[in-house]
C-alpha cells in the first residue's frame, strides 16, 4: 500500500480523535461544575427549571423550587450552576447595579477629544436654524413651490390599474 491510499484513513482517525477529545473535555467541565455546587447556589435543570440548591450528596441534589417545594434530582439532571447575579435576574427580575454600565444620551462624550477641531469647523460657517419672522419672508412663491404647483397640474401616472370598466 502506498502513502496516498493510507492518507484518507489517517485523516479520518485524526478527526475522530479530535472529536472524542473535545467531547471528553465538555463532559469533564460539566462534571466539575456539578461537583462545585454548594447549598444556596442557583441552578437550572436540563428540563429548564430554576431552583436553589438545598443539599448536595454524592449522586443527588435536593433543590428548593419555591415555598414548601423541595425536589430531589440526580446530579446529572443539573444543566448549569448560575452565578448569583444571573439567578436573581432570571428568577426574581432583579438587575445588577447598572451605574457602571451607563450610556450617555448623546454623542458628546464620544467626541470630547475632538472639541477643538469641532469648534474651529463651526467658526468657519454658521448656519441659522432659527424660525424666521413673518416680515422677513418674501411674498413671492419660491422655485420649490412653483415646481410643486406645476407637478400638481400634470396627470399622475399609475401602474395600469384603473377603476374604469
Amino acid at each position: 500500500m502506498s502513502l496516498v491510499t493510507l492518507l484518507p484513513f489517517i485523516v479520518l482517525i485524526g478527526a475522530m480523535f479530535l472529536m472524542t477529545r473535545s467531547a471528553k473535555k465538555k463532559q469533564q467541565q460539566a462534571a466539575d461544575m456539578r461537583n462545585q455546587m454548594q447549598p444556596g447556589s442557583g441552578v437550572r435543570t436540563i428540563g429548564g427549571m430554576y431552583a436553589t440548591v438545598k443539599e448536595v450528596s454524592e449522586d443527588t441534589v435536593l433543590v428548593d423550587a419555591g415555598p414548601g417545594v423541595e425536589l430531589l434530582f440526580a446530579k446529572n439532571a443539573i444543566g448549569a450552576v448560575l452565578s448569583d447575579d444571573e439567578y436573581n435576574r432570571i428568577v426574581h427580575g432583579i438587575e445588577h447595579d447598572l451605574k457602571s454600565d451607563v450610556v450617555p444620551d448623546d454623542a458628546s462624550s464620544l467626541t470630547e477629544a475632538d472639541e477643538p477641531a469641532a469648534a474651529a469647523a463651526s467658526d468657519e460657517k454658521s448656519v441659522d436654524l432659527g424660525k424666521k419672522d413673518e416680515k422677513d419672508e418674501v411674498e413671492e412663491p419660491s422655485d420649490a413651490v412653483a415646481a410643486e404647483a406645476k407637478t400638481d397640474d400634470e396627470p399622475k401616472k399609475t401602474d395600469g390599474d384603473t377603476d374604469a370598466k
